[in-house]
C-alpha cells in the first residue's frame, strides 16, 4: 500500500522536491528489510496481549496424546496457549499489505493463500480446544477434511500461477521444471537453454498441489517442541528472501542460470515478513514456551513456503532447504506404514523409531529438548547453505 501511494504521489513529490526523502521505498531490498523489522515488532509488541487473551479464552494445549511415551512430555506443555499462529499470520499480512506492491498478481495470491491456510488451521485448533466445552468427542478437523482444503489451495495456486506466467514476459520460463544442476539459460546467447522441460497446466497444478500440501503438513508435523518449527521456518524464509530477489531480476536470474519470473522479487517483501514473524514468535516460543503456533501457524507457514517455491520455480532447492521438515513427515509415514505392514504379516506391529515424528525419537533417546531444537536448527542452516551453493553448480 505504501508503494502504491508512492507511485500515485511520485510526480507531486518530484515537483515539490520531496521525492529524495521517499525514494528509498522504490528499493525492493529496503522494503524487504523494513517488512522483516515491522513483522518482528508486531509479534513482539502484541505477543503478551495475545497470550493473555488466549489464556482468558482458555485456548491452551490440553497436553493430551495417545502415545504413552509422550504423555509426560505433553503434560509439561499443558495449558500453554496455542493458536499463536494468529500473531504470525497477522504480522505477515499487515507487513506485506503495507510494504509490497499488492497490485502484483503473485502478491495478492500469496496473501489469499496465507489467509486460506490460517483459517483451515484455526478451525482445526478451535475444534480441538473447545471439544470439552462443546460436549462432543470431535478433536479438530478430520484428516481428510484438512487434506481437501490443502490440496484445494494447491490446485488454485497452480492454476493462477500458471495463468499469470502466460501473461508475463518470458512466460515459457515461468512454466519450466527447474531440475537440480540444470541451466535455464544458454551461457552464450542468454536465451532459454536446450533440453528444458516445459510443464502443461495439469502437471503444473498437480506439482503445485503436492508441494503446497506436502510442506504445509511437514511443518505441522515438526511443530512439537519449543522453538523448533518457528526457528527452522525462519531459517528457510531468510533463504527465500535471496531466492525471490534473484528470480525477480533478469540479470541475476541469467547470471545464476535460474528461471526468471517477472515481479517475483515483490515476494521478497512477503518472505521478509515471514522471516521477521518467525523471529518475533521465537521471543515467546523459545523454551519454556509461553505460546504455541498451533495448526494456525504451522499450516500457513508451510503452505506459504511451498507457494513461493512454486512461483519462483525452485521446488527442488526449497525442498532441500526444508530437509528437516521433509524427514519429520517421512518419519511419521514410515512409522505408520511399517507398523501396519508388520501387524498384517506377523500379527504384532513393529516400529522403526521409538516414536514419531523424529524429534521425539531423539528426545526419547536421551537428547535434551533444547539440544534437539538447536541441533536441528544447525542442520537446517547447513541444508540452506548447500541448497544456495547448488545454484552455482549448473
Amino acid at each position: 500500500m505504501i508503494y502504491i501511494l508512492l507511485d500515485i504521489l511520485r510526480s507531486w513529490l518530484v515537483e515539490k522536491e520531496l521525492y529524495s526523502v521517499f525514494r528509498v521505498f522504490d528499493e525492493i531490498q529496503f522494503r524487504t528489510l523494513i517488512s522483516a523489522g515491522l513483522s518482528f515488532a508486531i509479534v513482539v509488541f502484541f505477543g503478551k496481549r495475545v497470550i493473555r487473551m488466549l489464556v482468558r479464552l482458555k485456548i491452551g494445549d490440553a497436553g493430551e496424546t495417545d502415545a504413552a511415551l509422550l504423555r509426560e512430555h505433553a503434560a509439561t506443555k499443558a495449558n500453554v496457549p496455542t493458536m499463536g499462529g494468529v500473531l504470525i499470520c497477522g504480522a505477515i499480512f499487515i507487513s506485506t499489505f503495507l510494504l509490497a506492491d499488492i497490485r502484483v498478481n503473485v502478491v495478492y495470491l500469496g496473501l489469499f493463500t496465507l489467509m486460506w491456510m490460517a483459517v483451515v488451521g484455526g478451525a482445526d485448533d478451535y475444534l480441538k480446544l473447545t471439544a470439552a466445552t462443546r460436549g462432543t468427542g470431535r478433536q479438530g478437523l478430520y484428516s481428510w477434511e484438512k487434506l481437501v482444503f490443502q490440496l484445494g489451495i494447491g490446485l488454485i495456486v497452480g492454476f493462477f500461477v500458471y495463468r499469470y506466467g502466460m501473461q508475463a514476459e518470458g512466460d515459457s520460463i515461468s512454466h519450466v521444471l527447474n531440475l537440480p544442476f540444470q541451466r535455464t539459460y544458454d551461457p552464450t546467447t542468454k536465451f532459454a537453454a536446450d533440453g528444458l522441460i516445459y510443464l502443461g497446466l495439469p502437471v503444473f497444478m498437480i506439482l503445485s498441489m503436492l508441494v503446497v500440501a506436502g510442506l504445509s503438513n511437514a511443518v505441522n508435523m515438526t511443530d512439537g517442541m519449543d522453538g523448533l518449527a518457528a526457528g527452522i521456518s525462519g531459517i528457510v524464509c531468510f533463504a527465500l528472501i535471496l531466492l525471490t530477489l534473484v528470480a525477480g531480476q533478469l540479470s541475476s536470474a541469467q547470471y545464476l542460470y535460474v528461471p526468471y519470473v517477472p515481479m517475483a522479487d515483490e515476494l521478497a517483501v512477503m518472505s521478509g515478513a515471514m522471516f521477521g514473524a518467525c523471529l518475533g514468535f521465537l521471543w515467546w516460543n523459545c523454551k519454556p514456551a509461553q505460546i504455541f503456533m498451533g495448526d494456525t501457524g504451522s499450516l500457513a507457514l508451510g503452505g506459504m513456503i511451498g507457494y513461493i517455491a512454486i512461483v519462483i520455480r525452485q521446488e527442488f532447492v526449497v525442498l532441500l532447504m526444508c530437509g528437516v521438515f521433509i524427514f519429520e513427515i517421512l518419519s511419521v509415514v514410515l512409522q505408520v506404514g511399517w507398523f501396519k505392514y508388520t501387524r498384517i504379516r506377523t500379527g504384532t506391529g513393529r516400529r522403526i523409531f521409538r516414536i514419531a515424528p523424529y524429534h521425539h525419537h531423539l528426545h526419547q533417546g536421551g537428547w535434551a529438548e533444547n539440544q534437539v531444537v538447536a541441533r536441528l536448527w544447525l542442520i537446517s542452516i547447513l541444508l540452506v547453505v548447500v541448497a544456495m551453493a547448488s545454484l552455482k553448480l549448473r
